[in-house]
């Protein structure tokens, strides 16, 4: 009696570990962590237009918080240029507007620097707080997917970028 009671729990045990298995791998999570699918974005370019992080699905994605007046931003905005123009990646840079003096200085930012990606404004720091940002610059690196498979707190150079990346699908 007690080895049929035995193998119904290890029975039960392996089909639970199975059906666990098969319902985590076809669904994957919203949040901010590796592995998460990253949470959909929807803010304005400088230019007026309306982006969505979901437009993108089928690109690598690289997703930069940073404002104007952090040094480590500044610092790194160059090599995310030069990211964009060498690399097949689609740059979203997240300006934390709701902590800049002005939209303007935002633009004479980018003007200064000559980037060309995609600024989008966070006027509201809701796009801030829904990927728990506390360090400036963070880049969340995404895959064609929509899933994240790297959080950089710092800045990052050239080289990195292009290393991070090329561990991505």
């Amino acid at each position: 009696m007690k080895k049929i009671i035995l193998a119904i729990i290890i029975v039960g045990m392996l089909g639970w570990a199975v059906y666990d298995f098969v319902i985590n791998r076809d669904s994957t999570e919203v949040g901010t962590s590796v592995g998460d699918m990253a949470p959909d974005i929807e803010l304005t370019t400088l230019n007026g237009e309306t982006v969505k992080l979901s437009d993108y699905r089928g690109n690598k994605v690289f997703v930069n918080f940073w404002a104007t007046w952090c040094p480590p931003c500044r610092a790194e905005m160059p090599d995310i240029q030069k990211f964009d123009n060498d690399e097949d990646v689609q740059i979203l840079a997240v300006n934390l507007t709701s902590t800049e003096k002005s939209v303007d200085d935002v633009q004479k930012f980018v003007d200064e620097l000559g980037l060309t990606f995609p600024i989008l404004k966070d006027e509201k720091g809701k796009v801030e707080q829904m990927y728990k940002v506390n360090a400036y610059p963070t880049s969340y690196l995404i895959d064609s997917d929509g899933v994240i498979r790297k959080v950089a707190l710092g800045a990052m150079n050239y080289e990195m970028m292009v290393q991070e990346f090329e561990k991505i699908k």
